[in-house]
């Protein structure tokens, strides 16, 4: 009796749709292809200007059932109060967005970036942790993305994968946020970490860390003084569209002497990288008190109170 109820338990682990499970930071094609029109599994296509793509690429080709949405112009960001750009946006306008786009809390939402470079998985992860922010646990990203999702058959040159042409018509749903306060950090807290010896991640450029270059909007060269380098494309495979793995990140972790596990901040210039950053340690690591400082370089060097630190300075 005991072998056939396991058998039952097995067939059932193999036939029962996989978006029943606990969502996983990362999803693959095989996942994606096995809960296409599942009805709780949103596809949100977010291909966009940061990946040199637009609306049109994904009314040529997308996951069937994908909606998509525009994360320059839409509204995922805004303004803080004193002018600060990139910053998450209040709350009531992103459950708008959100729910417009027909996702509600029942959801499992995948992000669809590009996956062509570490920039536009940056997309991904930036609205995967506005969803966790706003207390929606339910969310995996398409490791590899459209890139890999979309290949050719070498002999045909069509699509491997099921696609869809043309717009979805979309049927809003509500969603209701319940805003996660402990993953917010602001300036201040950025200042006790360094006065407690919080490791602090740059996940800028290294030519941006050492001050020789900078944002446009950035005003001033350099960095958080004591913060660590780990630049946004050593996270991916070759700075494209696939998450390395867990080993060979916390192999790179240990010899740029970031922390695997106890309390981090990651920032870069709005966000945006540094999401990059957060979702690396905090999904794939494990490291569950990684956090990161959404006003980053942006907000930091316009305090002129705020200390910095130039490792190069030109003449």
């Amino acid at each position: 009796m005991k072998k056939i109820f396991g058998s039952f338990l097995f067939l059932m682990s193999i036939f029962l749709p996989l978006s029943l499970s606990a969502a996983t930071p990362l999803v693959d094609v095989n996942w994606v292809r096995a809960n296409i029109g599942q009805e709780h599994v949103v596809f949100l296509d977010v291909r966009g200007t940061l990946a040199g793509k637009s609306k049109a690429d994904y009314l040529r080709g997308h996951i069937p059932g994908a909606v998509w949405t525009d994360y320059l112009k839409d509204g995922w960001r805004a303004k803080d109060k004193v002018g600060t750009p990139g910053q998450l946006a209040p709350t009531a306008k992103l459950e708008k967005i959100i729910g417009n786009l027909g996702i509600s809390n029942k959801s499992h939402v995948v992000v669809v970036p590009q996956g062509g470079k570490a920039l536009d998985m940056g997309t991904a992860t930036r609205i995967y942790w506005t969803f966790k922010v706003l207390g929606h646990d339910n969310v995996s990203i398409l490791n590899g993305g459209m890139a890999a999702y979309g290949k050719l058959n070498e002999k045909t040159q069509k699509p491997i994968n099921p696609m869809e042409r043309g717009n979805k018509k979309i049927e809003p749903k509500t969603f209701s946020a319940s805003i996660q306060k402990d993953m917010l950090i602001s300036k201040s807290d950025v200042q006790k970490a360094i006065k407690s010896g919080t490791p602090i991640i740059d996940n800028r450029p290294h030519n941006q860390f050492i001050g020789i270059n900078q944002h446009p909007l950035a005003k001033r060269l350099g960095t958080i003084p004591g913060s660590i380098n780990f630049p946004e494309n050593w996270m991916t495979v070759n700075g494209g569209g696939a998450f390395r793995p867990a080993s060979e990140l916390k192999e790179l972790y240990q010899i740029t002497g970031v922390n695997q596990e106890g309390h981090q901040i990651t920032f870069c210039n709005t966000g945006h990288w540094a999401s990059l950053g957060w979702f690396v340690s905090h999904e794939l690591v494990g490291n569950k008190q990684s956090k990161m400082y959404d006003g980053s370089m942006l907000e930091w060097s316009a305090d002129k109170s705020l200390p910095m630190e130039q490792k190069i300075k030109l003449n």
